[in-house]
């Protein structure tokens, strides 16, 4: 692992076991202050419960993103291991989020999506021989309809495709919204050849013929990718660069 991955890593654990200290002593305060007797009352249970629950509760959050951008950043450096920390913390950073926006992906899949999206590379600024840019491979002209629902001031192709954390929040929100009409293969379709062929795709119980040949092998490759990704456990790619 890089300084600034270990850092970044180290500094939540901390924040993590902070908190917990925090927690355990708000607790002895209250039980000195209250005396045995006074947590039998039920208002002051209920406020002592509350006050746990969300602790407890933001604990779990950032162990959780903490697990998961480990991951994520393990997956990059498989590929791409030249990349900055700085850069691979913030792509780890806008798919988790991504994941967390959006109940139908998770960082398996948009990691699986990426993969294969960049040709392997996780290169930022990767360009297709069709114009499609970055690591979710955007062309510009749906970059532009999309951003404006992302609220993403668009300035040009390359300032907001080559950016890793508008190009995910982008690739993101598309590959949610067809996975969420047409589920998971259906949207995969869509995402990679277009929607008026995944529809007729969906619609005729998946017929041989109607989709582009890129995208029969397209869909599968991508799943393959997903179920692989799924069985990963942190540290299981080994040490982060």
């Amino acid at each position: 692992m890089s300084s600034n991955s270990s850092n970044q890593s180290s500094f939540l654990l901390l924040k993590t076991l902070l908190v917990f200290v925090l927690f355990v002593i708000a607790i002895m305060l209250v039980y000195r202050h209250l005396g045995y007797n006074a947590f039998n009352k039920n208002n002051e249970l209920q406020k002592i419960e509350q006050t746990s629950i969300a602790i407890l509760s933001g604990m779990n959050v950032d162990s959780i993103k903490l697990t998961a951008i480990k991951k994520i950043t393990q997956i990059i450096s498989k590929y791409n291991p030249n990349m900055p920390s700085g850069i691979k913390y913030e792509i780890a950073e806008a798919i988790y989020s991504s994941s967390v926006n959006y109940t139908n992906l998770d960082i398996d899949l948009i990691c699986a999506v990426i993969t294969h999206e960049s040709g392997g590379t996780w290169e930022p600024e990767v360009i297709s021989q069709s114009g499609a840019m970055g690591l979710m491979q955007i062309m510009p002209a749906t970059g532009i309809w999309v951003a404006h629902y992302e609220s993403i001031t668009w300035t040009s192709a390359e300032d907001i495709l080559f950016n890793p954390f508008y190009n995910i929040r982008i690739g993101c929100r598309q590959l949610s919204a067809f996975i969420d009409k047409y589920e998971l293969e259906g949207g995969l379709a869509a995402y990679n050849g277009g929607e008026k062929k995944a529809a007729l795709w969906v619609a005729s119980k998946r017929t041989k013929g109607i989709l582009w040949a890129e995208t029969n092998n397209y869909i599968p490759h991508v799943l393959l990718l997903y179920n692989e990704y799924k069985l990963i456990a942190p540290g299981a790619l080994g040490s982060l660069n």
